[in-house]
């Protein structure tokens, strides 16, 4: 029973910790505790945003949404949900319109550069679906590859049968996938290859594999694709400042 108590009053001892945390004491402990980077990031985006501004439209449509996913039917509504969450309106205004402010930054500073970001990223951002066998004997291998050339058995046969990795469940088919996920020496042979192509064992690490692509789908700069990369040029942009801030904290 002691026990439990003391457990329940742990709260207590915390409380007076952190009232008794001087200034000079902040940034070390947020350090300590990893959430140091975690919120220079955030103050930076503040920072970014703080120009940014919405039109009525924009702060209407934002609400729009914010009600429907919170089943909000009036002002009274809004109310009652903001007494039981302890947030001011002036906090909410914040939050929910801080999300659009930062897209708008993104776009203002990154659409110029995605066509020629995309040119850059496009080969490992097109996806593939290929077929592969792997074993550890080349013998095995290479039997199976002549069997699979000249008609014998079918690739999917083989892979079900042969292959050692979780393509056996699929029959050797995997993908769609971009070519940023497979092992870099394994996405250079889908890359260079042809649908179709049946390429002769190639070792891989303690594995021999056969591997045939079946289909090629280009990547194409649409919405998603536009907002993804938008997303990496500022996280680039994001970490990189982050960085700088914490420069003279990590040489103390």
């Amino acid at each position: 029973m002691t026990l439990v108590v003391e457990i329940d009053e742990i709260w207590k001892e915390a409380a007076k910790r952190l009232n008794n945390i001087s200034e000079d004491k902040i940034t070390p402990l947020l350090k300590q505790y990893g959430i140091l980077p975690q919120l220079v990031r955030e103050i930076i985006i503040d920072c970014a945003i703080s120009s940014i501004e919405l039109s009525q439209d924009e702060v209407f449509t934002i609400y729009k949404q914010f009600y429907q996913e919170q089943q909000l039917n009036s002002d009274g509504d809004l109310q009652v949900w903001l007494d039981a969450r302890q947030i001011t309106r002036s906090l909410l205004d914040y939050t929910v319109t801080r999300g659009a402010k930062l897209e708008k930054f993104k776009r203002a500073n990154w659409l110029s550069q995605l066509e020629s970001y995309f040119i850059q990223r496009k080969a490992k951002l097109d996806r593939v679906v290929y077929s592969l066998i792997r074993v550890n004997d080349i013998g095995i291998a290479q039997e199976l590859y002549f069997r699979i050339a000249e008609g014998e058995q079918t690739f999917q046969e083989l892979a079900s049968e042969y292959s050692q990795g979780t393509e056996a469940s699929t029959g050797g088919l995997l993908g769609p996938m971009e070519l940023a996920t497979p092992h870099p020496a394994l996405a250079n042979l889908l890359a260079t290859s042809q649908p179709g192509q049946l390429l002769p064992p190639t070792r891989l690490a303690e594995w021999f594999m056969i591997v045939r692509l079946e289909k090629l789908i280009p990547a194409k700069l649409d919405e998603p694709t536009q907002q993804r990369l938008l997303n990496e040029l500022f996280e680039n942009w994001l970490q990189n400042q982050v960085k700088e801030v914490l420069k003279p904290v990590d040489a103390q």
